[in-house]
């Protein structure tokens, strides 16, 4: 198994793809930490992996970043996986500055708290590996929001913190995943734009997919795998870089 007593903490477990992430780590042998705000969601996901650890804990709060952590002492993986607030489906010059800023606020400082509590200790060791996920809407996306500045921060920062970090064995790598049919229901994507509907959803599936390279978009099993894979120490010369799982929907 690739992930083989490796310990992974899991920011935003709760969630769809943070959810199916921690199931793929745990099949790859890797000892879950589930961390979010919500205790029903993680422990949701708890049920069905064994030996998981759920703890309560806001990652935009740095103060209980810092002291869950250590707790949970040695640390192979972090993944940032946490929902930033993104408003989006109006024109920007339409747009509330608050809505607007929200996941460029949260975004950056939730990836940036939980990254540096964890680089910290994993260069201390040596080794490690520092993950996050955007959309890649850095390169443009009309209708967005502060989606695509929020992106392009994330993009920085992972950028930023591989260079300094190689020399003492810590990776930082991003994934670009945008439009994976599993996660976009109304439900959900009513948190961001409340006017869509199902009719709406699909047309949105259908565009991303005439979009892309491969004319088809990712699946959440292809995500999954892909960050299983860049966890591991088969990716160990993967560092500074967005692996795009888009289907070629932006360049790399």
């Amino acid at each position: 198994m690739l992930l083989t007593d490796k310990t992974a903490v899991i920011y935003g477990a709760g969630g769809s793809i943070g959810g199916a992430v921690a199931r793929a780590f745990a099949a790859e042998g890797a000892r879950v930490h589930l961390v979010g705000r919500t205790r029903e969601t993680l422990e949701a996901v708890a049920v069905d992996l064994k030996d998981a650890e759920v703890a309560v804990v806001d990652a935009l709060d740095e103060t209980a970043v810092e002291e869950h952590l250590a707790r949970v002492g040695d640390i192979d993986v972090s993944f940032n996986l946490v929902s930033r607030g993104d408003v989006q489906g109006l024109p920007i010059t339409d747009m509330p500055v608050d809505a607007f800023l929200a996941p460029v606020i949260n975004g950056t400082r939730a990836n940036f708290i939980t990254a540096r509590a964890a680089a910290r200790r994993m260069a201390e060791r040596g080794s490690g590996v520092v993950l996050t996920l955007n959309s890649g809407s850095a390169h443009g996306s009309p209708m967005m929001g502060g989606t695509g500045p929020a992106d392009a921060a994330t993009d920085s920062l992972v950028r930023n913190l591989a260079m300094e970090l190689g020399p003492r064995g810590v990776r930082a790598v991003g994934l670009w995943a945008a439009g994976i049919p599993e996660t976009l229901t109304v439900e959900k994507l009513g948190k961001v734009n409340p006017d869509l509907n199902e009719a709406a959803i699909q047309g949105i599936l259908d565009h991303l997919s005439s979009l892309r390279m491969t004319r088809r978009n990712p699946t959440l099993a292809e995500i999954t795998a892909t960050a299983v894979f860049l966890a591991s120490d088969h990716a160990a010369s993967i560092t500074g870089t967005f692996v795009n799982v888009t289907g070629g929907m932006f360049p790399g």
